[in-house]
């Protein structure tokens, strides 16, 4: 059982984000920090098998007025096996200060056989700043035989814009205590995937552009996609989506991303998404 704490802060300076301030404590840890066209690119990476039982891990990012990072981690988050009293757990809080973007776009979340995790998320915006989301979530190891054998799964957002909270979503999954391939359940899917998008500057352009994105996007041979999107509250845009394989949802993601982007931040795709 441990408990592994990451902490930075961007700066931006002449137009470049750079990391201000950094603190990590093992197994996680920055592996690398890259310039991207004015931002700055961040690679997470877990020098251990994944999330143990009792394991908790705390990240807290921090940008400064006018950074602008994008981070992601260097694999799947894997959650191992735990025991019926316990579980495993990470925490995120993202601060943006104003005119400040922070782009999360993490590998999908593994949950192994007899895994239990609970994932919490605080985002804290200002005037002007921008926060965007994808993750996907994987019922366990398919190919071994692993569907919906996990014991909990936890999810929890809350955004706050100054000390407004503009929105509050909380999700539970228990396999063995619900009916998962019930029709208005997940039915045949799968894989479960989220995009976000919170911003002051979010409008009813943003959602039917992120719409269109989900329109014109055909699924894969083999593999069906169930998508929506709609406005949340206040401030922002949330598309939910589901399937049965991640790679066809990571897909999807990467295409939202782009449009949002595009629209959201008048910026073209990151080079190495291209192609």
């Amino acid at each position: 059982m441990r408990t592994s704490v990451l902490r930075a802060s961007f700066a931006n300076s002449r137009g470049q984000t750079f990391i201000e301030n950094k603190f990590h404590t093992a197994p996680i840890k920055i592996a690398k920090a890259f310039p991207l066209e004015g931002q700055l690119g961040v690679i997470v990476m877990d020098v251990s098998p994944g999330l143990l039982d009792g394991d908790r891990y705390e990240l807290e990012w921090t940008a400064a007025a006018a950074a602008h990072a994008m981070i992601t981690n260097q694999s799947y988050t894997k959650v191992h096996p735990s025991t019926s009293s316990r579980g495993s757990a990470m925490q995120q809080t993202f601060i943006l200060e104003e005119n400040a973007v922070i782009e999360h776009m993490p590998e999908p979340v593994m949950l192994y056989k007899d895994a239990a995790f609970r994932n919490e998320t605080a985002v804290r915006l200002k005037e002007g700043s921008a926060w965007l989301q994808a993750e996907v979530l994987c019922p366990g190891r398919t190919l071994r035989g692993e569907r919906f054998d996990y014991r909990a799964y936890s999810n929890a957002l809350t955004v706050h814009y100054g000390e407004e909270l503009i929105f509050s979503q909380r999700q539970r999954i228990e396999p063995a205590k619900q009916t998962i391939s019930a029709p208005g359940c997940w039915d045949e899917m799968t894989h479960w995937a989220t995009f976000y998008m919170f911003s002051d500057l979010v409008s009813s352009v943003h959602l039917e552009q992120l719409q269109e994105t989900l329109d014109s996007c055909a699924a894969p041979d083999g593999h069906k996609i169930l998508a929506g999107a709609s406005m949340t509250h206040r401030f922002g845009v949330a598309v939910s989506a589901a399937s049965t394989a991640a790679w066809p949802l990571q897909q999807l993601m990467q295409e939202l991303w782009r449009t949002a982007r595009k629209g959201l931040l008048g910026k073209p795709p990151l080079r190495f998404l291209q192609g």
